[in-house]
């Protein structure tokens, strides 16, 4: 089976916001972070679901990318 490709704009449409589930992207890795309660209705921090956040996690997180594991991985950002 293929692996699933999101574009920018998909992704946008996985913000955890009516109903949907809550994506982000990492390094081109998307992972699905609806069952954290850190995510409840996909904010967290000033920060917004459905968007690539590897710059918000390398750079102004103090997690780090620790709080990947786990994590579904549901497809790549193309």
């Amino acid at each position: 089976m293929a692996e699933k490709t999101f574009t920018h704009k998909e992704l946008a449409k996985f913000n955890g916001e009516n109903a949907q589930p809550t994506y982000v992207a990492i390094s081109g890795t998307i992972y699905d972070i609806s069952g954290k309660d850190a995510w409840k209705n996909g904010k967290h921090h000033g920060n917004v679901a459905g968007k690539d956040l590897t710059d918000v996690l390398y750079n102004k997180s103090p997690h780090g990318d620790k709080v990947l594991k786990g994590l579904p991985v549901v497809g790549k950002l193309v």
